[in-house]
């Protein structure tokens, strides 16, 4: 049954942590994969059981860093795993304000930085390769499975994904989604959608050249997926809609504000309605940026200086902390966490 909830300003009560005490522990690794030709980096957030030592995560300067320990044991339990999916350009270290939130509910945080999509090193037509994306976070999941400081800390039944923007359209194609390259090759042309196409356009890409944008990518070990402000919407594939293996919830950032390309409402390429099956939240004042870390003091300005995205802007009346508190409340439900 789709739930349609609108989520306005200080309307959405905040979930309550496991515990008020918990650690968050963090490490990374190399992750090899047999299909990628190089290590992929991945990293996880968990419950430790122990301090270590603090060290902020994801800083640089543009996004506020998390602090985390470093490397300590896991909490004894099992725990639920999220497998997390950045958005293009982006990677998983910014995210640590989501991967903490969901940490403090009891949870483990599994993310890489998706090769060719990821801060630094991101091609128009390495992003296309949904495929190869999903991979990377099956592939992650395998490897935390079979090690043995994680495996017996990991509720196998109670694995999900979040995904942000192409993160997003990464998740639905874990959740068993495909897409359709015509469609979106048609939807470019469309004038809504047309400036989400740009990034795309410029490495001269046609979807419908790549066959990993239209491939099987689904994962059966997820049991929920939730993406928030998904990509390429409009073109996933009638035939895959009936073939979803996990809980669907789908997030809109913002009203008036909202990036159109990412909007599945009905107003948009409603997606929501297609599935049926999915949950749908709408979260504001906010737009497609604030989802990304909250910003240091100078970094508009020096994003301004660069010629970049005003990645650190948000609409009149939006608070970037408290839409992510919002936004970790919001998923920690769906998760049921």
């Amino acid at each position: 049954m789709k739930r349609l909830v609108i989520v306005p300003a200080l309307t959405l009560a905040l979930a309550v942590p496991a515990s008020a005490e918990m650690l968050l522990g963090y490490d990374s690794f190399d992750l090899v994969a047999a299909h990628r030709s190089r290590p992929v980096a991945a990293s996880i957030w968990y419950p430790a059981m122990n301090p270590t030592y603090l060290a902020p995560v994801g800083d640089g300067p543009i996004f506020e860093p998390t602090k985390a320990h470093i490397g300590p044991a896991v909490e004894s339990g099992r725990h639920p795993l999220v497998l997390l999916s950045h958005g293009s350009g982006g990677n998983a270290q910014t995210l640590g304000w989501l991967a903490s939130g969901l940490v403090e509910r009891n949870a483990i945080v599994l993310a890489v930085n998706h090769p060719g999509s990821t801060s630094g090193d991101s091609s128009p037509r390495r992003s296309v390769d949904l495929e190869a994306r999903a991979a990377d976070l099956s592939a992650a999941l395998d490897s935390i499975l079979a090690d043995p400081a994680f495996s017996a800390r990991v509720d196998s039944q109670e694995i999900s994904v979040v995904g942000f923007s192409l993160g997003g359209a990464t998740a639905l194609g874990l959740a068993g989604l495909r897409f359709d390259g015509e469609v979106q090759d048609a939807r470019c042309e469309d004038s809504r959608e047309a400036g989400d196409c740009v990034f795309f356009h410029k490495g001269g890409v046609s979807f419908a050249d790549y066959p990993a944008f239209e491939a099987d990518s689904s994962d059966d070990r997820i049991v929920q997926s939730v993406a928030i402000d998904p990509g390429f919407g409009a073109a996933v594939t009638e035939a895959s809609l009936s073939d979803v293996n996990s809980r669907i919830t789908l997030i809109n950032l913002g009203y008036e504000n909202r990036l159109e390309a990412a909007d599945v409402s009905p107003k948009g390429n409603d997606l929501v309605t297609r599935l049926g099956v999915a949950e749908y939240l709408e979260i504001g004042p906010a737009n497609h940026f604030t989802f990304l870390g909250v910003c240091k003091p100078r970094a508009a300005e020096l994003l301004a200086e660069e010629g970049e995205d005003p990645i650190c802007t948000d609409p009149d009346g939006a608070d970037r902390k408290e839409i992510h508190d919002r936004l970790v409340a919001a998923i920690a439900d769906a998760l049921g966490l």
